[in-house]
C-alpha cells in the first residue's frame, strides 16, 4: 500500500511550513506508510482472509449446543449437572462439555456468533449467521441410536431441516442472495463416532447384519450421498472432521485390565478416516464447486495424548466427571463426581472432551498444521 500525496498539497506544505518541519513531515508519513503496509501483510497472514456468511452445523454431540434438550423421550442429553459447570451462570446448555465445546469455539474464531439449535425455532427467525443441526447421539446412518424412541436426529433428517431453512432463506432473500449467501458459508460436518460405537457396542444389531469392513464402507457411501444433498442445496464450503481416536475414550478403555486404548475401535475408526479421505476428492471431481478442509481429530487426540504436558494436562485416561473406574462405568450425572481440575483432564466424561481438549483442537485446526489439516487451511477455504 503507498501514501499517494497531490503535488498541491506538497506545495502548502512547503509554504506554511520551514523545510526542516517539512522534512519531518515527509518522514512521520513515510513511518505511517510503512506501518500501514506491515498491518496488511499481517492481516493477509492472519486467520481469515475471506467473509463467512454464516455457519451450519451438521453433527453429533461434539457439537450439539442444546438440539437434544427439544426431543422429549431422548435419553441422550446433556441438560443435568454438572454439565455446563464452567459455563455461563454454571448451569447445563445441553453441550456435553464442562463448558464450551468445538462448535462455540470454530464460531469464535469467525467472530460469529454460537448458531442456535434448529430446534429451538423462534418464529420467523432466518438463521442468517446460521444454524445447528447436531444432536447427541446422531450417526450418519439412520439406524444410529434409533430404537423404540427418537433418542436423536440422524443425518438425513438434519440434511431435511437444512432444506427448510434454505426455504425460509429463500422467501427473503430470493435464490440468487441465497445462492450467494450459502456459497460464503461454512458448513461443519461432525459424524462417523456414534456409527461405530454402535457397531461395536454389546449386542450391537449392526454387527450380525454385516462385515466391519460392509459396515464401513455403507458409512462412507451414505455420507457421500449425504453431502451431495446438502450440496444440491447450496453449500459450497465444507469442514468435514475425521473420526477421533474412539477406543481411547475412557469408557472404551474399561474393556482393558491395564486401562489401555481399544484397538479394535481404534484401528476402524482409523479404517474409516482412510476411506473418507479418499471419498472426498473423487466427490470433488464429482460435483466441482465442492471445497473442503479435512481435519484430522484422529492424529489432534493422539498428539493431545502423546504430549499431554506440552497442553497443560496431566489426564489422559480418566473421565473428569463420572464413577467407578477411571470414573468411566456411569456417566456424569448429578449422582456422579467431579474433578477441580477441569483444564488438566482431555475427557470430561465417559466420551468427551473437556473444554480446554475442544479449545486446544480448534487451536491446531486454526493453525492449519499440514499434518492434520489438508488439502487446505480452514482461512484458505473461507477466502475461496
Amino acid at each position: 500500500m503507498e501514501i499517494f500525496i497531490p503535488h498541491k498539497t506538497v506545495s502548502l506544505i512547503r509554504s506554511s511550513y520551514s523545510k526542516a518541519t517539512a522534512f519531518v513531515s515527509f518522514n512521520l508519513l513515510l513511518i505511517i506508510n510503512l506501518v500501514v503496509s506491515g498491518m496488511m501483510i499481517t492481516k493477509s497472514r492472519g486467520e481469515s482472509t475471506g467473509t463467512v456468511g454464516g455457519i451450519y452445523v451438521f453433527g453429533d454431540s461434539l457439537v450439539d449446543v442444546g438440539n437434544n434438550n427439544y426431543l422429549p423421550l431422548s435419553l441422550l442429553r446433556a441438560n443435568l449437572p454438572y454439565n455446563g459447570i464452567d459455563y455461563q451462570d454454571k448451569k447445563p446448555t445441553g453441550r456435553f462439555s464442562n463448558g464450551r465445546n468445538a462448535a462455540d469455539f470454530i464460531a469464535e474464531k469467525l467472530e460469529l456468533p454460537t448458531a442456535p439449535p434448529y430446534l429451538r425455532r423462534r418464529d420467523n427467525e432466518l438463521y442468517l449467521k446460521g444454524v445447528s443441526f447436531a444432536s447427541g447421539g446422531a450417526g450418519i446412518l439412520n439406524t444410529t441410536n434409533e430404537n423404540l424412541i427418537k433418542q436423536t436426529i440422524p443425518m438425513p433428517l438434519q440434511v431435511n431441516q437444512f432444506g427448510r431453512v434454505r426455504e425460509g432463506l429463500l422467501k427473503q432473500m430470493g435464490d440468487a442472495g441465497v445462492q450467494e449467501h450459502l456459497s460464503k458459508s461454512l458448513f461443519p460436518i461432525v459424524f462417523g463416532s456414534n456409527d461405530i460405537l454402535r457397531y461395536f457396542s454389546e449386542g450391537s444389531e449392526q454387527s450380525k447384519e454385516y462385515l466391519p469392513q460392509q459396515y464401513v464402507d455403507l458409512m462412507v457411501s451414505t455420507l457421500k450421498q449425504l453431502l451431495k444433498g446438502i450440496h444440491g442445496l447450496g453449500a459450497r464450503k465444507f469442514l468435514v472432521v475425521a473420526i477421533p481416536p474412539l477406543g481411547c475414550a475412557p469408557k472404551q478403555r474399561l474393556k482393558s485390565k491395564t486401562d489401555a486404548c481399544d484397538e479394535e475401535v481404534n484401528n476402524w475408526s482409523k479404517k474409516y478416516n482412510d476411506e473418507l479421505t479418499r471419498m472426498l476428492p473423487s466427490l470433488q471431481l464429482e460435483l466441482g464447486a465442492f471445497h473442503y478442509t479435512y481435519f484430522d481429530t484422529y492424529g489432534v487426540l493422539l498428539e493431545l495424548i502423546q504430549n499431554a504436558a506440552a497442553y497443560g494436562f496431566n489426564n489422559t485416561k480418566g473421565a473428569c466427571c463420572g464413577a467407578g473406574r477411571l470414573r468411566a462405568e456411569l456417566p456424569c450425572t448429578p449422582l456422579a463426581v467431579f474433578c477441580l481440575n477441569r483444564s488438566a483432564h482431555i475427557f470430561w466424561d465417559i466420551f468427551h472432551p473437556t473444554e480446554a481438549a475442544a479449545h486446544a483442537a480448534i487451536d491446531i485446526l486454526f493453525r492449519g498444521s499440514g499434518n492434520y489439516v489438508f488439502p487446505m487451511t480452514i482461512q484458505q477455504l473461507i477466502a475461496l
